[in-house]
């Protein structure tokens, strides 16, 4: 049990420390994959939702027009408010 004991530190860290180490993400350029992989609970199918929405209404002018989004509300953007470009 002891020699599991620093392994199990160290999942516990990475699993704590993974958030921070997202990229901020440009919602106008990026691929559903990179949104997936770097915004939080935005899974693949909400992200190719994001692309979907992206193409057929354009650009998002402000970050609040992602809750035009299905899947998307206001708790979602608010984690990610700091992850999220617009450029």
């Amino acid at each position: 049990m002891k020699k599991y004991l620093p392994i199990t530190f160290i999942l516990i860290a990475l699993a704590i420390s993974a958030p921070l180490l997202a990229a901020p993400v440009n919602i106008n350029q990026a691929t559903a994959e990179q949104m997936a992989e770097n915004l939080q609970g935005i899974g693949l199918k909400k992200a190719q939702s994001i692309v979907q929405y992206r193409k057929q209404n354009g650009a998002f002018r402000n970050k609040s027009d992602l809750l035009n989004v299905k899947g998307i509300g206001a708790e979602t953007l608010e984690k990610n408010n700091a992850d999220i470009l617009l450029k």
